[in-house]
């Protein structure tokens, strides 16, 4: 499963506040549209439009521990893993590190979706 790993926790209440919806046109149509944290705020979830070879709705869940913070896929939706999904979990963790700059990935199975050099993952 697609998955990114920052070396430290991550505020996601203040994450949630300056989050704002995110749409790419190409090379797929990507929306991000919002957050919604559990109570504890340990826990995000993103609901994601990815129009590729097919059209998939599915949700991006952020989980954050004292000594890490992960995304992935939610298990509650099972989306196949094409190139526009994996694309829009390394846009959820651009985002992340726009936001949270001295974050570092410790650990990830989507490289090429995460290199500075990728132009499709631009944040305006």
């Amino acid at each position: 499963m697609p998955h990114v790993v920052f070396d430290k926790e991550i505020d996601l209440e203040s994450f949630s506040q300056q989050f704002e919806e995110v749409m790419l046109k190409k090379p797929f149509l990507i929306k991000l549209l919002d957050v919604f944290l559990d109570r504890e705020k340990r826990t995000a979830l993103i609901p994601a439009v990815v129009i590729d070879d097919m059209h998939q709705q599915f949700l991006i869940e952020i989980s954050t521990r004292k000594d890490k913070t992960t995304i992935r896929l939610f298990p509650g939706t099972d989306p196949e893993k094409t190139e526009g999904v994996k694309m829009s979990l390394g846009l959820a963790a651009k985002i992340i590190q726009k936001i949270n700059p001295n974050h570092k990935i410790t650990k990830t199975n989507i490289v090429e979706f995460l290199r500075p050099d990728n132009e499709n993952l631009t944040i305006a």
